[in-house]
């Protein structure tokens, strides 16, 4: 496969190696994954979808991305009120918008303000499961990984029941394509219990597969402004 995510090609001594199935099924994988060169393509692949996907949000109007956000909140809003009755007493972990991501953030002190235990996801240990620290209107946030503003070390650690996904790209199974760091895989398959996880996203995001891995997690729902798309409910 090329760092072209329209041109799959790869080199190998097999006359059909696994790579070439791309061409033929856009949603082919080897669901063992043991061919590494595979998992190599699809590494390269992910990284040129990730730039074009981002490259495409940061090019949507001021105007364009507050829509999407509000909508989304309205989604998000009747998701928590039919599934969960509000989460009234409920931890739900959101997250600080970075880098074009939807601003979720009104919805944040909603939730404060009607009883909801509000979280924020915070890198403490590098290529480590994430960790969720309570957060509030008044809480003074300091900056984190990547410099993204957290709750203070101070602020009480908490395991979300409910947790948002930011999303780069999406599939209709359910897959999530994130930044490539592997912390939301790594802390849903760490959680016990794992919480219900909505993926919260860009319709024109939707790819038509990211070549699942064995590491990657299916998500509970996925939400973009045009509603709830796909997850495993739906699969």
């Amino acid at each position: 496969m090329s760092d072209d995510p329209d041109n799959f090609r790869c080199q190998s001594g097999f006359s059909s190696p696994p790579c070439y199935a791309a061409e033929i099924a856009p949603d082919y994988f080897d669901p063992l994954a043991v061919d590494p060169e595979q998992a190599r393509d699809v590494a390269r692949w992910r990284k040129a979808e990730r730039v074009r996907l981002r490259d495409e949000r940061q090019r949507l109007t001021v105007d364009a991305r507050q829509a999407i956000g509000e909508a989304l909140i309205a989604h998000l809003r009747e998701v928590l009120r039919t599934k969960f009755d509000g989460a009234r007493g409920r931890v739900f972990s959101a997250y600080w918008p970075i880098k074009g991501e939807p601003d979720l953030r009104p919805l944040m002190t909603e939730l404060h303000a009607a009883g909801v235990f509000v979280a924020l996801p915070i890198v403490e240990t590098k290529a480590a499961p994430l960790t969720f620290r309570r957060w509030t209107p008044e809480t003074k946030m300091v900056r984190g990984d990547w410099n993204i503003p957290v709750p203070p070390p101070d602020a009480p650690e908490v395991t979300p029941e409910i947790a948002l996904a930011p999303l780069v790209g999406w599939t209709a199974e359910g897959y999530r394509l994130g930044y490539g760091g592997g912390y939301f895989d790594r802390t849903l398959a760490a959680l016990q219990p794992r919480p219900f996880v909505i993926g919260i996203g860009f319709e024109a995001a939707r790819l038509t597969t990211i070549f699942p891995q064995p590491h990657d997690i299916r998500l509970d729902l996925i939400l973009t402004e045009d509603g709830a798309r796909t997850g495993t409910e739906a699969g």
